[in-house]
């Protein structure tokens, strides 16, 4: 059951993403025209400390105007591995260093269509640095209770498909 590609040209791109243009051949030997978007990889870190606590960022998401709490997250740049990515992003945009970082899940969001790699790494400490450098990420930092987590996905709180993912995991591991 194995789609195959015969060719593949970009559409439109930027320095973040391109939009391709695919002759695909599906498993019944139907070639057809396929569209999908190659996307920079994604690392991001769940970040908690001894209180139980996780470090969520608020924030206003304008293409779907809604405000939501995530995990810091951003692309991964060329030459950077994912967990120094998660540790960069982190310390960019909330102002924590996080202590060691381990791999907590990996995710494909939109495989039939996308396909950026989402990596969550782990942290179960943090050191305050100093005010994040990117001023643009979000309204307000907060240390929430992971007890809290259930409730605000329940309630459209959180609603990143990649904080979704990395805060369910670190519950499901009992953290």
């Amino acid at each position: 059951m194995r789609w195959h590609i015969h060719a593949e040209t970009e559409a439109w791109g930027n320095p973040w993403l391109s939009v391709r243009r695919l002759d695909v051949e599906q498993p019944d030997g139907q070639r057809i025209d396929y569209h999908a978007v190659r996307l920079k990889h994604v690392a991001a870190a769940v970040v908690t400390d001894d209180d139980e606590r996780v470090l969520l960022m608020w924030r206003h998401r304008f293409l779907t105007d809604r405000w939501a709490w995530e995990l810091p997250m951003g692309l991964i740049e060329p030459g950077e591995s994912p967990a120094e990515a998660a540790a960069r992003e982190v310390e960019e945009e909330t102002g924590w260093r996080p202590g060691e970082l381990r791999e907590l899940v990996y995710s494909e969001p939109a495989a039939g269509i996308m396909d950026s790699m989402h990596h969550v790494f782990r942290a179960t400490s943090a050191v305050r640095i100093g005010e994040p450098t990117e001023l643009n990420e979000s309204d307000r930092i907060e240390w929430i209770p992971l007890a809290d987590v259930p409730g605000l996905i329940r309630r459209r709180e959180i609603v990143s498909g990649i904080s979704l993912v990395g805060l369910q995991q670190a519950l499901l591991e009992g953290l």
